[in-house]
């Protein structure tokens, strides 16, 4: 005799659906859209540009992970990586670093001390309209305070400056950092943009000849 209710397989469908579909929920909730996965040894699709000598970046095992390593002498050259990226999906960018060193007394607000001992930033591209493409740089500032806002001593407001870290953050310890980039790029350049177009990193000493180490890890776009 068959005492199960008659509807029984209909409920096991709709449960194991709804499962499903709050599997799937909960996946899209938390998804990332990994940009450097340098903790996997990897650094593909990442292209360096050369300013002013050349930085190097090699990827090292520190704390049990392999990350990223910058050592700058009086250089300033950087890794980039095109890739288009719809702030709608995933608009924060997340990522962790640390230097070893600051530069020292030198003024980011003009040309002679435009160096940063660690800078994470997205570009939107103007296309064959250059003159269009615009940038958020956040920087490790030596000098200038934490929060503090500027355009770039060559770029003016192509590219903004913004501090994240400064002399108050102490070296050698890792700092995690997350951004709302749609949001910045709204509140920066009075637009709203829904794409942009490549990660970039940079450590630079070239304009007051220093020196600088730091330490880049995984970077990310999550959706919260």
């Amino acid at each position: 005799m068959n005492l199960l209710p008659r509807n029984i397989h209909r409920l096991s469908i709709a449960g194991v659906m709804a499962l499903l579909f709050s599997s799937m929920a909960a996946a899209e909730n938390n998804h990332k859209l990994m940009i450097g996965h340098f903790s996997a040894g990897s650094l593909a699709q990442w292209q360096s540009k050369d300013f002013e000598g050349q930085t190097e970046y090699r990827l090292i095992d520190l704390d049990a992970t392999t990350v990223l390593q910058a050592v700058s002498n009086g250089s300033a050259s950087g890794l980039y990586k095109p890739q288009r990226i719809d702030l709608h999906k995933t608009p924060f960018m997340n990522w962790r670093w640390r230097i070893e060193n600051r530069l020292g007394p030198v003024d980011e607000q003009e040309k002679s001390g435009d160096d940063y001992a660690a800078r994470v930033y997205v570009v939107v591209s103007g296309g064959l309209a250059f003159w269009r493409t615009r940038a958020i740089n956040y920087v490790w500032a030596s000098t200038s305070s934490k929060g503090k806002i500027w355009p770039n001593a060559f770029a003016g407001d192509h590219a903004i400056m913004i501090a994240l870290r400064s002399s108050d953050d102490p070296t050698g310890i890792w700092q995690t950092e997350k951004r709302n980039i749609l949001a910045d790029l709204k509140q920066q350049f009075g637009e709203d943009i829904q794409y942009i177009d490549a990660v970039a990193l940079m450590t630079d000493t070239d304009n007051a000849h220093g020196q600088a180490t730091a330490y880049y890890g995984d970077i990310y776009f999550s959706t919260e």
